[in-house]
C-alpha cells in the first residue's frame, strides 16, 4: 500500500499570500508532484488546515486544485478550518455523527480519519462523542491501524507547539492501548518533519505545503520557518511501514 499525506496548505483567495508564500500555488505544485511521481497511490490524504480563513471560497479553490489529482483523496479538517463552509463546499465528503471522521480499509489495514477540530481552540479536542466513534472503529477490525489527524496528541519538544496540542491526550493513549492495534499515528499542525513513538506507538508529522516552523527548539514564540515544502510518502509491507519526506520543487 502506498499512501501520500499532505498536510496544512492553509489556502484563502487565489493569489492572496499566507506567511509571505502563495499557498495555492504551492498545492498546485504538490498535486503536479504527486501526479508525476506517485500516481499509483492508493489515497491522498490532506491532514488539516485545509483553509486559512475558514472561508467558502478558500473550500472551493481546494475543490478545484485538487480536481486533476489522480489517486483520490480524503481531507480531514484542523484548527483554522471551518466545518460548515467545508460542509457547503464538499457536501460528498465522509462524515459521521455530523463531525468530518471516516474510517477506510486498504487490505488488511484499518485506516482511521479523526476530527480534531474544536472550534474556536487553537488546540484540538476529541469530545465523547469522538472517542466513541473511535472505539467502535477500533473494536470493529481486529488488523493494524493507522490514524490520520491535525493535532498531535504528543509533545515534539517545542512548547509553543505543544501548547495547542490534542488536549486531554492521555484519555485518547488509553483508548488506543486497551485496543492495542494502532500502528502508526500521522498528525499535521506542527509544520515540521518529526518522527518518534508515543506510548508504544511510532508517529510522523508533516511539513506543511506552504509555510514551515522555525526549528527554534526551547523557545517561547512561535516563529515561521523556510524549509521547503513537502508531503510524506507512506509505504506499507505487512506490518512494516516505511516513510519517506518528498520536497516539492
Amino acid at each position: 500500500m502506498k499512501l501520500i499525506q499532505l498536510t496544512d496548505p492553509h489556502l484563502c483567495g487565489r493569489g492572496e499570500l499566507v506567511c509571505g508564500r502563495d499557498p495555492a500555488k504551492s498545492l498546485t505544485a504538490a498535486v503536479a508532484d504527486i501526479n508525476r511521481h506517485h500516481a499509483d497511490a492508493d489515497l491522498v490524504i490532506i491532514t488539516g488546515d485545509l483553509s486559512d480563513d475558514g472561508s467558502p471560497q478558500s473550500y472551493r479553490l481546494l475543490a478545484e486544485i485538487i480536481v486533476p489529482l489522480v489517486p483520490p483523496a480524503r481531507l480531514l479538517l484542523g484548527n483554522h478550518d471551518d466545518r460548515s463552509a467545508f460542509r457547503s463546499v464538499f457536501q460528498d465528503a465522509p462524515a459521521d455523527d455530523d463531525f468530518i471522521q471516516s474510517v477506510m480499509n486498504i487490505g488488511d489495514h484499518r485506516l482511521v480519519f479523526l476530527d480534531t477540530l474544536d472550534e474556536g481552540a487553537v488546540a484540538g479536542r476529541l469530545c465523547e462523542r469522538r472517542l466513541a466513534w473511535l472505539d467502535r472503529c477500533l473494536a470493529e477490525k481486529t488488523g493494524p491501524a493507522l490514524v490520520f489527524m491535525h493535532h498531535p496528541p504528543f509533545d515534539i519538544g517545542m512548547p509553543p507547539l505543544d501548547g495547542v496540542k490534542l488536549a486531554d491526550p492521555r484519555v485518547f493513549a488509553d483508548l488506543l492501548r486497551r485496543h492495542g492495534n494502532v500502528r502508526h499515528i500521522f498528525a499535521g499542525h506542527v509544520h515540521r518533519l518529526c518522527s518518534g513513538t508515543w506510548n508504544g506507538i511510532a508517529f510522523n508529522t508533516g511539513r506543511s505545503t506552504n509555510h514551515q516552523t522555525a526549528p527554534l527548539f526551547g523557545a517561547k514564540d512561535f516563529a515561521v520557518g523556510f524549509d521547503a515544502p513537502a508531503y510524506n510518502v507512506i509505504l506499507t509491507d505487512g506490518a512494516d511501514i516505511t516513510v519517506h519526506a518528498q520536497e516539492i520543487a
